[in-house]
């Protein structure tokens, strides 16, 4: 098995679904000749060319509609969005089209288009570069929506989202693109799309999370174990539409206890629709309110401020050690 990083990881699924079908496409801003803003497409024009590995106009919308058109002729578009705060321009052709057209022709047509685009804060970026939609797009029916945490999970569910007949929004956490490497192995795999997994059994208290935040629960779940004698279970839920509720309430129903973790904002999240599926599935096996920890209800500050905006292992910690106490 090879150690690769998220963002290498990424161009080996592009890489082996270009080679193994000539109907799967790259088209986006600057994925050709500078091989994308984060160098996910390294590689690509010059092992497929530029029929294949598409340079497109700035122009979101474009970029979008254009892969419409391409996943009704046969093809399988992967389109890149440079950045999550600009997936906006092109959100009426999500919301109008993408999402639609099996219901609209009852069946007789999908739409398998890949929306891939860096997602989340933590990089000292600008403004409109570190965002965080997912709720925006999980709550539009007819879209699977993917976050991967990991190197290994990113590849194989990029291949699951290539192959899936219908849209899938692909969200790559970019403050994971190089924060580690992992071992990925050398022949394809796949990974089902609306499942999560668990990162680590325990048995004290849930802790659930996604994205770039799974690391975050991670470090608290070690530090809740060597501090405070605590062991914490920690979900990876992978995807946020379909959501994994099966799993959720499963580890709840053990613990008694959960911690929801996002970096999005509280009002509205993900984490909301986790504590509804808690509370519809797992009530009375609660021992304590379940607490969310995420972003704050505001835009997400410019660099200075980034750090205090997104969760830490410190206030995962707090919110568990508050429900392990109640």
């Amino acid at each position: 098995m090879a150690q690769l990083t998220m963002v290498k990881a990424l161009n080996l699924a592009l890489a082996e679904a270009m080679r193994e079908n000539p109907n799967v496409l790259v088209l986006g801003q600057d994925v050709g000749l500078d091989e994308g803003v984060f160098r996910v497409t390294e590689g690509l024009l010059q092992e497929f060319g530029p029929d294949r590995c598409i340079d497109t106009p700035l122009a979101e919308a474009a970029i979008v509609g254009g892969g419409i058109g391409l996943a009704f002729t046969g093809f399988l578009p992967v389109c890149e969005l440079q950045f999550d705060g600009f997936s906006f321009q092109a959100f009426h052709q999500v919301e109008n089209h993408v999402r639609r057209f099996r219901n609209r022709t009852r069946g007789r047509y999908t739409c398998p288009l890949v929306i891939r685009m860096p997602y989340g804060g933590g990089i000292r970026a600008v403004e409109h570069h570190s965002e965080a939609p997912e709720a925006t797009y999980a709550h539009l029916a007819g879209l699977k929506v993917v976050i991967p945490s990991g190197p290994r999970n990113a590849r194989a569910l990029l291949r699951a989202a290539i192959l899936d007949p219908d849209p899938v929004i692909f969200f790559e956490p970019k403050a994971v693109y190089r924060a580690f490497r992992e071992e990925v192995p050398d022949a394809p795999e796949t990974m089902p799309i609306g499942k999560g997994v668990v990162a680590r059994p325990g048995k004290d208290v849930t802790l659930i999370a996604y994205g770039a935040m799974l690391r975050v629960a991670l470090d608290a779940a070690e530090e809740l174990a060597d501090e405070h004698d605590v062991d914490a279970e920690v979900l990876d839920l992978l995807s946020v539409s379909p959501l994994d509720g099966e799993l959720i309430n499963e580890s709840v129903r053990r613990t008694g206890r959960a911690v929801v973790v996002h970096e999005a904002p509280r009002h509205c999240g993900v984490g909301a629709e986790i504590v509804a599926r808690i509370v519809e599935g797992s009530l009375l096996y609660l021992e304590a309110p379940v607490k969310r920890v995420t972003g704050y209800d505001t835009i997400i500050p410019y660099f200075q401020n980034e750090l205090t905006y997104l969760p830490d292992p410190a206030r995962v910690v707090a919110a568990a050690l508050e429900t392990v106490r109640f």
